[in-house]
């Protein structure tokens, strides 16, 4: 899946320095529930488990050919949210110097349509911490609505104890 500036792709071990690059910024990862990395070991652990899963990809910077952040969706067994098995809920995060730029937007709607046209999927969720808005605004401009909801994801290893605004998108078939 691409776009004329990115490209959505598998992980690769080789990503791992590049990974912890940008993930050992300490305010990366907490806006998205996850600890900074402290190491390149740790970075490509990350790739080698939780990366791996068919449903996450790398979001590479054409220009450089970097992996400068993730996107994917996690089925309703893997959600940090209660949702439907015919449902999914989706997640990114860039790396801080490509903030503002529209690239979380991009990446997102790839894998919007992606799992609507391949995977069936028509009802999204997403949600974020009330004190990263930006992440909120990237679902907004793919049609995510506000559902009002904040809950706790218990799963997060960042952020467990603070409530995350629930987003949600219907689309019709």
């Amino acid at each position: 899946m691409e776009t004329d500036r990115i490209i959505l792709r598998p992980w690769r071990d080789s990503d791992a320095e590049t990974l912890f690059k940008y993930a050992s910024d300490p305010d990366v990862g907490p806006r998205a529930g996850w600890p900074p990395h402290k190491s390149v070991e740790e970075s490509l652990n990350i790739i080698c488990t939780v990366f791996s899963a068919e449903t996450m990809w790398a979001v590479e910077w054409k220009e450089t050919g970097e992996a400068i952040g993730c996107v994917g969706y996690l089925p309703a067994s893997a959600s940090n949210l209660k949702i439907a098995d015919d449902q999914c809920e989706v997640g990114y995060w860039i790396a801080r110097p490509y903030w503002g730029k529209g690239i979380c937007t991009e990446a997102l709607q790839l894998v919007i349509d992606y799992c609507f046209h391949e995977k069936g999927f028509s009802v999204f969720w997403g949600d974020y911490f009330p004190e990263n808005p930006a992440s909120g605004r990237v679902m907004e401009k793919c049609g995510f609505v506000d559902t009002g909801e904040e809950v706790l994801c218990p799963t997060l290893e960042v952020g467990a104890d603070r409530p995350v605004k629930v987003m949600r998108l219907e689309l019709r078939k």
